[in-house]
């Protein structure tokens, strides 16, 4: 078996930036063969995908689907990795991903390797970097079993497009699948134009120093004039001021932008283990013995009240955003 599987997820016409982050995961080990598998995709998504080198996508297109239930799609891509003969499925540490993934290991009797920052080895003998201790320590890790199955953590892995684009078949799949449902989708509600934060390529965040939620529109313009996304600290969240959706953290999302900008937050080691993996980490807090300064590239030593609207103005008038 040297076939990789990679599980894709579509974003409008296209596919999530993590999709692409996988697919050139899935190349770096040797010269595998690759196949992506999606969920009620469409064809300028799986289209998407050639840029990156990928040219086979298995379309699951099920009934079961028609709103996607994470038991019933691990139920599919565990029956699509089987027939595909696939050695190693790779998901994004995403929300869908932490769910899926497990459950697709238990139905392979798979290794799984979560929330990896670094890949070897080959598709048959995958080895893995993860950090461990809120990411005090990092261990490299490998499966024992005939079948891998990886989280990948975004942003981590830079999506590179192959050399030559390749024309992408697609498969549908509409094989049999048991009702596994124990909950229905009454309603789906879309953020649109919402920037998300495990997506982001820079992301503004505010903690506690904000002192209420009618002081976070300071983070809401900064991360305008970046063009980035707004994220929160579990203490904002808890307190209401913000959704959980923008909550970033060991218990929120975990995330890696080539930015990250904390705002009035101290740096609890639970916020420090879903954010330090960023490419450049700057900080504003007036308290110059703040933990989140040790890890920070960039510190400001100022109250957020002063320095965020002075920060927006001077980026603004650079990147013409407001």
């Amino acid at each position: 078996m040297n076939t990789v599987l990679v599980y894709l997820e579509g974003n409008g016409k296209t596919l999530k930036r993590t999709s692409f982050e996988c697919i050139t995961a899935a190349r770096s080990l040797g010269t595998p063969t690759i196949v992506g598998v999606i969920v009620n995709g469409s064809s300028e998504q799986a289209a998407a995908a050639g840029a990156y080198g990928l040219s086979s996508v298995i379309n699951i297109n099920h009934p079961s689907l028609a709103s996607f239930d994470s038991g019933v799609a691990a139920a599919a891509i565990a029956s699509v990795a089987t027939e595909q003969g696939a050695s190693t499925v790779l998901f994004a540490a995403n929300a869908i991903g932490k769910e899926v993934a497990p459950r697709v290991a238990v139905r392979m009797q798979a290794g799984l390797l979560p929330d990896c920052v670094e890949l070897s080895g080959s598709a048959n003998a995958v080895e893995a970097v993860r950090p461990v201790y809120a990411g005090k320590a990092r261990v490299r890790v490998r499966s024992t079993t005939s079948v891998t199955i990886a989280t990948l953590r975004p942003n981590v892995f830079t999506a590179r497009p192959a050399d030559a684009s390749a024309a992408v078949t697609v498969t549908n799949w509409s094989g049999s699948l048991p009702d596994l449902r124990s909950a229905a989708v009454v309603n789906v509600q879309r953020n649109e134009g919402v920037l998300d934060v495990a997506e982001a390529d820079i992301v503004v965040s505010g903690g506690r120093g904000l002192k209420g939620p009618e002081n976070f529109h300071l983070v809401e313009a900064l991360a305008r004039s970046l063009g980035g996304a707004v994220g929160a600290s579990r203490a904002v969240v808890d307190a209401g001021w913000r959704p959980h959706r923008e909550q970033v953290g060991q218990t929120g999302k975990t995330v890696s932008p080539n930015m990250y900008v904390a705002c009035g937050i101290s740096g609890a080691v639970q916020h420090l283990a879903g954010m330090s993996s960023s490419r450049f980490i700057v900080a504003v807090n007036k308290d110059k013995d703040a933990p989140i300064f040790k890890i920070a590239d960039y510190g400001i030593v100022g109250d957020v009240f002063e320095v965020l609207p002075k920060l927006t103005e001077r980026i603004a008038k650079v990147t013409g955003r407001s």
